[in-house]
């Protein structure tokens, strides 16, 4: 038992202090029978908040090491070290502030050394990079030549081990470059137009874009040359080379919605205008990882002239603006959140734009059919074919043979999707089945299974140094294990497969989103297991007719272990089937399923 002790001087001070809710009157009459009357307690100051970096508030002295290697030299003049020094010298030779963060701006990341399990992420960098690169390749618009596709399979079968995976960014991921090969594979990437330039970093991403702009029936506007635009003319400016934290971008005029707009920093998204005719709705402030955001509409119409423009003024904004202090703060979504949507759109317009841009039309939501699987028609009477690679995985070779069978056809324009899709474009209609034929041989399905059609996983414990679990080959086995075991199935169906919390497969908006983590095995070990996000989407609608952001739910205590994935998916598929009304499909049915469906 603890006794405590009051001293007589605290007691005495007690007897004088007034009590809680003690009125005036009362107070000053037991200071006069007293004689004596506390002094008022002094008002502490406020704290003075800790600045966030944000350079046009608190100037740009740098407050962490990153902001300060930025501001050193030019970040993209690691290059140049690359071809003169590191190619030559080797691995060994790369000092660790170019390796980290510099080399990000090339596009390359080191890989995870091979077998290292779960149970080693979150240690030292040094432990856990291997000496080969993740490099990746930007494809704006997920534009691509036959021509540009051998060319990076031709790289994927001399330097990378015939890897090539495609991304939902329209991107493709080579693994096992080793530096002494990088200086090859800017010349031949360069040489039919491509590079890796600002593929990652704290700069703007690839700017992704509808795959079939100026060819499809339901596009409204052909964003084409606005992304031609600032790829050319803005992207590489010196004035966009250090930006708080990374920024993605998309620019669809197509009615599908077709780039994910609602998770990018910056989306523009084709509306018609009543009165000034086709153009875009801007959107600012979205993005997943471990805090969900949805972007929200500025409310502004913009001309396919001025994205550009607008666009470049909020890249500039966020640098000017963003918060630089802490590096999980410094996405542009966060200002958004914090400002406004209203504060923002007057900032820019006002300090960046130097105009007012008129108010516009919000785009109906469309939630289901983006992709472009299948078989579709064109505005100039020819048809374009879509095939999904199960979780986008190709290698060097296929690649080349993708690209010498789309010519055997007469075609020469191919296209990437966010939803790691090809498409073949230009396709005569009396061919497009021959062609799908052949394709399904190489393993590209036009008609696939509702599971290969939205399954997606990042890359996973083979080569993230993030990641917790494995992803990619589990998904592929997954896949191929519900098509046996659930045959009848036939709803649209998301499934994601993530490493790490960061949700590069978009966990949080997918029917079913699973999140990588080491979890008990019930006999006291960490294994590799997933935690359970069902029924994400996009947005949903309010029973006012707006629109709120739908992140999934999440059964408490429900985890499952990669061993038991195909059991637990095929058991929720198994029940929808079953217990399904008239005409639902499994993103209705889950959000309104017993607990005891889902687990």
């Amino acid at each position: 038992m603890t006794t405590t002790t009051t001293s007589p001087e605290a007691i005495e001070e007690g007897a004088k202090r007034p009590a809680r809710g003690e009125s005036p009157t009362v107070r000053a009459g037991r200071a006069a029978r007293t004689g004596s009357e506390r002094p008022a307690r002094r008002e502490r100051p406020a704290r003075k908040p800790k600045p966030e970096g944000q350079w046009k508030v608190d100037g740009k002295a740098p407050l962490n090491h990153d902001e300060e290697l930025k501001q050193l030299e030019p970040v993209m003049q690691v290059k140049q070290r690359v071809i003169d020094i590191y190619s030559k010298q080797g691995f060994s030779s790369i000092p660790e502030e170019d390796l980290y963060p510099r080399f990000k701006w090339l596009g390359m990341y080191t890989q995870r050394k091979q077998n290292l399990g779960g149970e080693h992420t979150g240690k030292d960098n040094v432990e856990l990079q291997d000496e080969y690169f993740m490099v990746r390749v930007r494809f704006d618009g997920g534009q691509c030549s036959t021509e540009q596709a051998r060319a990076v399979g031709e790289i994927s079968r001399d330097y990378c081990r015939s890897t090539a995976d495609l991304t939902d960014r329209q991107n493709i991921q080579l693994h096992w470059m080793r530096i002494e090969d990088a200086p090859a594979m800017w010349d031949k990437l360069e040489s039919v137009g491509l590079n890796t330039w600002d593929a990652c970093g704290d700069v703007p991403r690839v700017i992704m874009g509808s795959p079939v702009a100026g060819i499809a029936k339901d596009e409204i506007i052909d964003a084409t040359p606005a992304i031609e635009e600032i790829k050319n003319d803005y992207i590489l400016r010196e004035e966009f080379q250090n930006l708080p934290r990374k920024f993605k971008s998309a620019i669809s005029g197509n009615a599908r919605q077709d780039v994910v707009h609602e998770i990018n920093d910056i989306a523009f998204i084709g509306v018609e205008h009543p009165e000034l005719g086709p153009g875009f709705e801007c959107y600012v402030g979205g993005g997943l990882s471990t805090n969900p955001m949805l972007a929200q509409s500025l409310g502004a119409f913009v001309t396919l002239e001025q994205v550009p423009e607008v666009w470049g003024a909020v890249v500039g904004l966020f640098r000017d603006y963003g918060y630089r202090r802490l590096r999980n703060r410094a996405r542009i979504k966060f200002l958004v959140s914090q400002w406004g949507v209203e504060k923002f759109r007057q900032v820019l317009e006002d300090e960046y734009l130097g105009y007012k841009l008129p108010d516009g039309p919000k785009a109906p939501n469309n939630l289901i059919d983006r992709d472009h699987i299948g078989i579709h028609e064109q505005k100039d009477g020819n048809v374009y074919l879509g095939v999904k690679p199960t979780m986008g995985h190709l290698t060097g070779e296929q690649l080349i043979a993708i690209a010498d069978l789309a010519e055997s056809y007469g075609l020469t324009r191919l296209r990437f999707t966010p939803f790691k899709e090809i498409l073949f474009l230009d396709v005569a209609p009396d061919k497009v089945k021959d062609l799908a034929a052949d394709l399904q041989e190489m393993g590209l399905y036009s008609a696939p299974s509702e599971f290969r059609r939205g399954m997606l996983t990042c890359t996973g414990l083979e080569f993230c140094k993030l990641a917790h679990v494995t992803t990619k080959a589990r998904g592929i086995e997954l896949v191929d294990e519900l098509e046996q075991r659930v045959p009848d199935f036939d709803s649209p169906i998301t499934i994601s497969l993530n490493g790490c919390p960061n949700s590069c497969a978009r966990t949080q908006v997918s029917d079913i989103g699973f999140k990588g983590q080491m979890v008990d095995d019930g006999n006291g070990n960490k294994v590799e297991g997933f935690q359970v996000h069902l029924g994400g989407t996009i947005t949903r609608e309010t029973s006012d007719g707006g629109t709120e952001a739908n992140f999934g739910r999440k059964i408490r205590g429900h985890k499952v272990l990669s061993t038991e994935l195909g059991d637990y998916v095929t058991r929720v598929a198994q029940n929808f089937v079953d217990k399904r009304n008239e005409g639902e499909i499994f993103r209705e049915w889950v959000l309104r399923a017993d607990e005891e469906d889902l687990k």
